[in-house]
C-alpha cells in the first residue's frame, strides 16, 4: 500500500485528491497561493481539517456576529474551549455545548460517549472542574428498529462515559420526529465551576518555551473526524466507522485530575485539549491566538500504534489528549504530576517567534504552513439565503382549532406520546447523584447543582422546539431561547448567559441558509430582551441524508443563579389546599404542536406567537414572587399545553390531585401550546402578596389530596382522571414502545 508521505503533491493536484479531503477546488487554489506552491500530502489535510466546516465555522461566522456576546458578568465569551460567567464571590460557571451528531449515526455507543468526553475537556481546559452534564438528543420515531438501536446505544454510550468519568448527567431532553431517523442528533453540554484565579486559556505564548502533549496515545481513530462531520451523512455510512473516535473514561478521569493540579503553577502558559482536527487544531490555534509559530517533532508523540505517518499523527482524533504550553526550563514538574496521575506526558515541541506551523518526522520537514492561514485566515463565505417555499403557505393558513371529541382521550394520549411522555427510561441509567451537589435531579424544568460551601446553586436545562423553527425560523428561535430562560425562572434562579448548539442541515441550499439566518436572528432578539448572552456554542451543518434535512434545531443550554438554596422551587405541587394559578392568557396556538401531530401526522401553519416584552415581563415578576418566598411550585407550560403541564404536576407521587375551573372553547384551553405561561401554586394566606407581585395570573384551582385530576370548563366536567393511571401510561410510554417489535 502507498504511504502517504510517497504521493506527491503533482499527484494530489493532478488527480483532485484534496476534494476526497474536503477542499474545494477553489480552497486548493488559495492553498498554493498562500504556500506559494503544491501543498504536499500531510499539509492537504491539515488545511482540510482546519478549513472544514466543523473547524472554521466558514459558513456560520457571518451569522454568529448577530449574537449579543458580552456583558459585565460574561468573563469568556465565544472563542475559547468554553464561555464563563461570573457568578460572585470570586467564582464563575464554565459551559458549552457540543454535538456529536454523525458518529452517533455511524457508532451510536462510541459517537455519543466521546462526545461527553469531549465536552468535559472542553470545560477543564479552561481550568475548571466539571460538575454537571446535560444532553439534547433527537430521534426519529420510535416505530423503526433502527431508531431503537440508535436510541439505546447513545443513551448507553452517554450513561457509559458518564457514569464512569464521575460527573453526573443531571438534565436534558428528548424528541422524536420523522425528520431525524436518519440523522439523529446528539448534543452534549458540560457545566464546570472555577475560581477567577484559576482561569486558562489556550495560548502558545513565549518564544522558546516547551509544547507539551499529555494523556492517551495517539492511534488512527478519528482521523479527518471533522472533515467527516462537516458533510452530509453517506448513504453507506459504514464506511465512516474509522472516523469515529474511542473513548476511555477511566483515562480522562486521571486526566481532570491532573489538569486541575497542573494549572495551580505559574509554569503552565496555556492548555487546550485536542478536540476536532486533533493535534492539528490545538497547536495552530493556540500559536495563532498568541501571535507566535509552533515547531513540533512527532518523533516524541506517544503512538498506540506502529508506523504513524504524520498525516495520520496530525489528523487523528484520538481521545482523552491535552497540549500544554509551559515555561522553558520548568518541564519535568509539570511532567511529573502527569506521571503521578500515571499518564504520559513529554515535550513535543516549542514555541517560535515566526508564525510559521512546522511539523518534523523522521529529521524531515513534514508541514510548513504559516499559521494564520490555518486558525484566523480560514476561508468565510456569504452564502445566498432564499426563504423556504413552504413558509409563506404556512403564514397564510388560518389559526384552526382541531377537532376533539373526548378530551380526557386525547390527554392520555397525548402523555403517551415519546416526546411528552416519561424520559426515566433514560435518566434512569445516568449517574445524576455522584459529586453528592445534585438538588434537583433529572425529569423536573431544570436541574439543579449545589456550590459547595456557599448558599448558591446553578440552575440549568437544555430547550428546542424545533418544528415551531421549521414552521417559523425566526419566531421558533425566539422561543427555544425564551423556553430555556422559562425553565430557570420555574426552578427559582436568575438566567444568566446560554450556549447554543446549531444543528441545520446542509447551508450551500439556499433554504437551509435562510432558516440558520432567521432563526439565529430570533434566538439573538430573545438574548438581548433577556439578558442572556451567548458566551460559548457550537455549529453543525450537514445533517441530512438523502437530500432531507433534518428540522433547523439550534439547541440552547442556559444556566442560571440561585442567589439563595431557599429560592429552589420544584415544579411538582407540593401541598393539598394550595391555589393553583395560570400565568398568561391563552389563545389558538396549534402549529407545530403535539396536539397537530397527533391528530394530523405532521406540521403546518403559523408557529405559536410570543412577544419578548411580555416574555420578560412574567418571568421577572414570576422570579421576584419566588423569591420573596410566596410561590410553592413552578412550572412552564409547553409541548401539550395546559392540561399536559398540570398532569405532570401531579406526576412526583405525592398522592395529590387537582381540581380545575376554566372557561373557554375546550380544546384551546387544554392543548394550546400558547407561549410564555406557568402553572404556579401558592399557599393560600400568600394568595393576595402573590397578586400583588405578578400581574398576568388567573386562579384556576386547587391542589387536592385525593389523587384524582378533575378539569371542568364552562361547567361541564371533561377531565376526570386518576393521577396514578395517567403517570403509569405516561411511564410506560416509552418503555412499551422499546419492547414493540416494529
Amino acid at each position: 500500500m502507498l504511504q502517504t508521505h510517497e504521493i506527491s503533491p503533482e499527484e494530489i493536484e493532478n488527480n483532485a485528491l484534496y476534494r476526497d479531503m474536503g477542499l474545494s477546488d477553489e480552497e486548493y487554489q488559495m492553498v498554493k497561493t498562500i504556500l506559494q506552491r503544491r501543498p504536499n500530502y500531510t499539509e492537504t489535510g491539515i488545511f482540510s481539517v482546519m478549513w472544514s466546516e466543523h473547524c472554521s465555522y466558514k459558513s456560520s461566522k457571518p451569522l454568529l456576529k448577530k449574537f449579543p456576546t458580552k456583558a459585565p458578568h460574561v468573563l469568556q465569551g465565544p472563542g475559547e474551549g468554553a464561555g464563563i460567567i461570573d457568578i460572585g464571590d470570586q467564582q464563575a460557571v464554565v459551559f458549552k455545548v457540543e454535538s456529536h451528531n454523525h458518529p452517533s449515526a455511524v457508532e451510536p455507543y462510541q459517537g455519543a460517549a466521546t462526545g461527553v468526553g469531549g465536552i468535559i475537556r472542553d470545560v477543564f481546559s479552561m481550568g475548571a472542574r466539571p460538575i454537571a452534564l446535560l444532553n439534547s438528543l433527537r430521534f426519529g420515531p420510535l416505530t423503526y428498529e433502527r431508531t431503537k438501536y440508535l436510541f439505546t446505544g447513545v443513551v448507553d454510550g452517554i450513561a457509559g462515559y458518564g457514569n464512569c468519568v464521575g460527573v453526573p448527567t443531571v438534565g436534558g431532553e428528548v424528541q422524536f420526529d420523522d425528520c431525524y431517523q436518519e440523522n439523529p442528533l446528539v448534543n452534549a453540554m458540560c457545566v464546570g465551576l472555577i475560581d477567577h484565579d484559576d482561569i486558562q486559556k489556550g495560548v502558545a505564548a513565549g518564544v522558546g518555551n516547551t509544547v507539551i502533549y499529555a494523556g492517551a496515545p495517539t492511534g488512527r481513530d478519528g482521523i479527518h473526524g471533522a472533515t467527516f462531520a462537516s458533510d452530509d451523512l453517506a448513504e453507506d455510512s459504514l464506511k465512516d466507522r474509522p472516523a469515529v473516535q474511542v473513548g476511555d473514561p477511566f483515562m480522562e478521569k486521571l486526566l481532570i485530575e491532573a489538569c486541575l493540579e497542573v494549572i495551580q503553577s505559574d509554569a503552565v502558559i496555556g492548555m487546550q485539549d485536542m478536540g476536532a482536527a486533533g493535534l492539528t487544531s490545538s497547536a495552530s490555534e493556540m500559536a495563532s491566538k498568541a501571535g507566535t509559530g509552533l515547531e513540533m517533532n512527532l518523533d516524541f508523540v506517544p503512538q498506540r500504534e506502529q508506523n504513524m505517518s504524520a498525516y495520520e499523527l496530525m489528523l487523528s482524533e484520538s481521545q482523552e489528549r491535552m497540549l500544554l504550553v509551559v515555561k522553558k526550563g520548568r518541564e519535568q514538574e509539570i511532567i511529573e504530576v502527569f506521571q503521578k496521575h500515571g499518564l504520559q506526558a513529554v515535550a513535543v515541541g516549542k514555541v517560535i517567534e515566526e508564525k510559521a506551523f512546522r511539523i518534523f518526522q523522521h529529521d524531515k520537514l513534514m508541514a510548513d504552513i504559516p499559521v494564520d492561514a490555518l486558525a484566523e485566515e480560514a476561508p468565510v463565505y456569504h452564502l445566498p439565503a432564499k426563504e423556504a417555499t413552504y413558509f409563506q403557505a404556512f403564514q397564510q393558513m388560518e389559526d384552526t382549532v382541531p377537532a376533539v371529541g373526548d378530551h380526557a382521550h386525547i390527554l392520555k394520549q397525548l402523555l403517551q406520546q415519546p416526546t411528552i411522555a416519561s424520559k426515566e427510561w433514560v435518566y434512569d441509567q445516568y449517574d445524576s447523584m455522584v459529586q453528592t451537589n445534585t438538588v434537583v435531579t433529572p425529569g423536573s424544568d431544570a436541574a439543579v447543582v449545589r456550590i459547595k460551601g456557599t448558599d448558591k446553586a446553578l440552575a440549568m436545562t437544555t430547550d428546542c422546539n424545533s418544528r415551531y423553527i421549521y414552521l417559523d425560523p425566526e419566531t421558533g428561535g425566539k422561543i427555544a431561547v425564551a423556553e430555556a430562560a422559562r425553565n430557570i425562572v420555574c426552578s427559582g434562579a436568575k438566567p444568566l448567559g446560554l450556549t447554543d448548539g446549531l444543528n441545520f442541515g446542509n447551508p450551500t441550499n439556499p433554504e437551509v441558509f435562510w432558516q440558520m439566518e432567521k432563526s439565529v436572528e430570533g434566538m439573538a432578539a430573545a438574548c438581548d430582551v433577556l439578558a442572556t448572552p451567548v458566551v460559548s456554542g457550537n455549529v453543525s451543518l450537514y445533517n441530512q441524508s438523502g437530500g432531507k434535512a433534518v428540522f433547523p434545531t439550534p439547541v440552547v443550554g442556559m444556566v442560571g443563579l440561585h442567589e439563595s438554596l431557599e429560592h429552589i422551587t420544584p415544579s411538582f405541587f407540593q401541598h393539598a389546599g394550595d391555589t393553583i394559578y395560570v400565568i398568561g392568557e391563552t389563545d389558538c396556538a396549534f402549529g407545530g404542536s403535539e396536539l397537530q401531530l397527533l391528530l394530523h401526522g405532521k406540521y403546518e401553519g403559523k408557529a405559536p406567537q410570543i412577544d419578548l416584552q411580555v416574555e420578560k415581563r412574567r418571568q421577572d415578576q414570576l422570579l421576584a414572587a419566588i423569591q420573596q418566598g410566596i410561590v410553592t411550585s413552578a412550572h412552564d407550560i409547553a409541548e401539550g399545553g395546559l392540561a399536559v403541564a398540570l398532569a405532570e404536576s401531579l406526576f412526583a407521587d405525592q398522592k395529590l390531585g387537582a381540581a380545575v375551573q376554566l372557561n373557554g372553547d375546550p380544546t384551546t384551553i387544554l392543548f394550546s401550546e400558547t407561549q410564555s405561561r406557568f402553572i404556579v401554586t401558592v399557599r393560600e394566606d400568600q394568595k393576595e402578596s402573590f397578586k400583588n407581585v405578578v400581574e398576568d395570573a388567573i386562579e384556576i384551582g386547587k391542589v387536592t389530596n385525593n389523587e384524582m385530576l378533575h378539569i371542568s370548563i364552562n361547567g361541564e366536567k371533561l377531565v376526570s382522571e386518576s393521577v396514578p393511571s395517567l403517570q403509569e401510561q405516561w411511564k410506560g410510554a416509552i418503555p412499551c414502545m422499546l419492547k414493540t417489535k416494529a
